[in-house]
């Protein structure tokens, strides 16, 4: 069977005179990053003796605009997070109020140049969320930090100022494995800011068919879990559907015990199947005789741990503050390396990065044949493409036929991978690319 190839992006030839004015705001913005990444790192070295509430309110009166206030407010959320440097020292709140001001007033810069770049860009046909440049924006400002700030933090603020960016273009929907303060809503705001349009949705299958449908521009489901592996669910759709992978989010997952009640009351624990797969040890030995029930949520789980004395769910901590239930017991996963990789799913084909910074995922089928899975690896051996990934999952067509998962490192568009997958073609009775998307671990 032919490969199954990704749809061809519209190509379009843009004026001198365009190209000049986007060149002009992508060098204003440069500009304005390395001051906002200066002052940021100077304001974690000065202590102005506000509290979280007054910051808040502080520079949401600062705000000129065009940025909502509720933006800014994210964008210092995730400052403070991280808390003042241990060397910061006690200031004259003018001084802070002096540097707060010009963070938000180079923010409200920025994203006018921003503004005039999407103008241009979505006129000629791109999408509003361009996972690639992204990308390129958070290995920028890595790079012009001095510190003391990390560039953890630094890109989680720079999430929430494209995310504020992109809403003033465009609401987008994105539509999540739900409820509401699940792991999967915690990976899409990880991904997209919280500026955004949330929506929970019951079913990864209803995740797809609301993207495909448009209802929600794009979906963000589990894909696996560096403890208990593939969500099989999400694999199966990504072979029916017509949506592609645009990114992916790894999110460190600390499960917590939630309950009204102390562990000697306990005689049920409740949650999704793979968050107690991640936790039997640690159930086995602080919990040995209770009822373990799978759910169709960890959300659900903590649901009813409220309704009942005698039930505990595992779930995380925005979960218990999200339905006011008490933590009984913190980081029980078995592992402290737990992550789960969350996929971006939609319409959008990511642009390739370069030099090794790509993931390309591929479904494909053997030929019943002898050295079937040999001649399948050899177009990639031989070129040097580095599988990062290859799984197994029946067909579901007849038995114990399989498709193969394969992640590798590289894009569609690179050279040595078309010629992989030209020579892949002729081993495989069934070819399928699933995305090319940055092979960053966002989280």
């Amino acid at each position: 069977m032919p490969l199954l190839k990704p749809p061809q992006r519209g190509m379009y030839q843009m004026s001198e005179d365009i190209n000049a004015k986007l060149q002009r705001n992508r060098d204003a913005i440069d500009t304005i990053d390395k001051q906002v990444v200066q002052r940021l790192n100077q304001r974690v070295l000065h202590d102005g003796g506000a509290d979280e509430a007054q910051v808040l309110a502080k520079v949401a009166a600062f705000n000129p605009g065009p940025l909502s206030d509720a933006t800014l407010q994210a964008i210092y959320r995730a400052l403070m997070l991280a808390g003042l440097d241990p060397a910061a020292q006690a200031t004259d709140p003018a001084v802070t109020d002096e540097i707060d001001r010009s963070i938000v007033q180079l923010l409200s810069q920025r994203v006018l140049h921003a503004a005039e770049i999407g103008k241009i860009k979505h006129a000629n046909g791109a999408d509003y969320y361009d996972p690639t440049r992204e990308a390129q924006v958070m290995a920028k400002i890595a790079a012009l930090n001095p510190g003391p700030i990390t560039n953890g933090t630094l890109q989680s603020v720079y999430r929430e100022v494209i995310s504020g960016s992109i809403a003033l273009e465009k609401k987008l929907v994105i539509g999540y494995l739900g409820p509401e303060a699940t792991y999967t809503h915690q990976a899409a705001i990880r991904n997209f800011g919280v500026s955004l349009d949330y929506r929970a949705i019951k079913t990864i299958p209803d995740v797809f068919s609301e993207v495909e449908s448009g209802r929600a521009d794009y979906g963000v489901v589990p894909i696996e879990n560096s403890t208990e592996g593939a969500v099989f669910h999400s694999m199966d759709m990504l072979v029916e559907s017509n949506l592609h992978i645009c990114s992916q989010v790894y999110l460190p997952i600390e499960h917590c015990l939630i309950s009204q009640s102390p562990l000697d009351q306990i005689k049920e624990v409740r949650s999704k199947d793979q968050a107690l797969g991640q936790c039997r040890e640690w159930l086995l030995a602080n919990l040995p005789d209770v009822i373990l029930t799978d759910v169709v949520s960890t959300a659900d789980a903590v649901c009813t741990a409220k309704e009942s004395a005698t039930v505990a769910a595992v779930a995380s901590e925005l979960s218990a503050q999200r339905y006011d239930v008490e933590i009984q017991a913190r980081g029980i996963q078995d592992r402290d390396d737990n992550v789960t990789r969350f996929l971006v799913i939609g319409k959008t084909r990511a642009k390739p990065l370069g030099e090794g910074r790509d993931k390309t995922s591929l479904v494909i089928s053997l030929k019943d044949e002898p050295g079937a899975l040999e001649k399948t690896l050899r177009p990639f051996a031989s070129r040097g493409i580095n599988l990062s990934k290859i799984e197994s999952r029946p067909s579901r067509k007849k038995a114990w036929d399989y498709l193969f998962f394969i992640d590798f490192i590289g894009h569609y568009e690179d050279e040595l991978v078309q010629d992989a997958l030209a020579e892949l073609e002729g081993h495989c009775s069934f070819v399928k690319w699933l995305g090319s998307y940055p092979n960053d671990n966002r989280g």
